[in-house]
């Protein structure tokens, strides 16, 4: 049986160790007090990512690192759209945000330290896709090629209040023709979650002219 680490700082390394990147409020939670957190500092025993947010000095640095500390931030949130398109490897878009969707009710962060694109999804559009990925030991809620695919037509346009900072068809294009080229996603897995969302009619022309020489 393991034995309980018994100081502050036992705990806190503990924590940092098995969940990759602990936020303040882990660490209080754990018994653990900011001045112990500042002397750790001081110390140079743990390293501060951005407010609130802490980890291993010697943590390894996952190319997808923003995506671990979104997560972090946005514990509900669900990383989508041009983000998870990149997470996947199904762009060569380098995203300048971290895409993250979050439910209509649910409370917009405040974070300035971290460049988030916050996108509101109801329901199963929220829901559905999901998958859980490891990025530096965090667990971090990312939808699936296929379901990325799908949401990135639902915001194709380019013009209007919902859709301001849409990625634009472009990309849903791209996205949708590299999730087939590299058998990412099956064309019936695209239909489902096109019809779920609404947006058959528009999502079938272009699924069924990239697959009808397959």
């Amino acid at each position: 049986m393991t034995a309980k680490p018994k100081t502050q700082q036992d705990r806190a390394l503990a924590l940092i160790k098995r969940q990759g990147i602990a936020r303040i409020s882990e660490l209080s939670n754990a018994g653990v007090t900011r001045a112990t957190i500042a002397r750790m500092r001081k110390k140079g025993l743990v390293h501060k990512l951005s407010r609130g947010l802490y980890q291993l000095p010697d943590a390894a640095t996952d190319i997808n690192h923003a995506l671990a500390e979104a997560a972090k931030r946005v514990p509900r949130g669900v990383i989508s759209l041009v983000s998870a398109l990149a997470y996947h490897q199904l762009t060569d878009t380098i995203p300048r945000s971290v895409w993250i969707a979050i439910g209509p009710k649910d409370r917009r962060p405040k974070v300035m330290d971290l460049p988030l694109q916050i996108v509101r999804f109801r329901g199963k559009l929220l829901s559905e896709g999901t998958e859980e990925h490891k990025i530096e030991g965090v667990t971090v809620r990312i939808y699936n090629p296929a379901k990325t695919v799908v949401d990135l037509f639902r915001y194709r346009q380019s013009a209007g209040k919902r859709y301001k900072t849409s990625p634009g068809l472009t990309i849903a294009l791209e996205g949708l023709r590299e999730a087939l080229r590299l058998r990412k996603a099956t064309p019936a897995e695209i239909a489902e979650y096109a019809a779920d969302a609404g947006i058959w009619k528009i999502v079938q022309p272009y699924l069924e002219a990239m697959t009808a020489n397959a």
